[in-house]
């Protein structure tokens, strides 16, 4: 995959993130897609390191998807444990 569609890929996969985990985080375009790329960074890690399934390198690989969608999802749970009073 190239940048771009990591970074489609990232913003599709934060966009989902928000959408299963409502509430008030940061940015809103830019750090969607921010949350949604480095989501897909940490999810493909962590489906490699710890259930032994390295995630392949295709656009249209569900298990890319998921891996991103999960990634993200720990990365704004991560997020309002740490800064989750600051927002008020």
């Amino acid at each position: 995959m190239g940048i771009v569609s990591w970074i489609i890929l990232g913003l599709c996969a934060g966009v989902i993130a928000k959408v299963l985990l409502p509430g008030r985080d940061p940015g809103r375009l830019i750090g969607t897609t921010v949350i949604g790329v480095a989501g897909a960074f940490v999810g493909g890690w962590l489906s490699a390191r710890f259930l032994d399934r390295p995630v392949a390198n295709q656009f249209f690989d569900l298990y890319t998807w998921g891996a991103a969608i999960c990634g993200s999802l720990v990365l704004l749970v991560a997020y309002r444990i740490l800064f989750g009073n600051s927002r008020n």
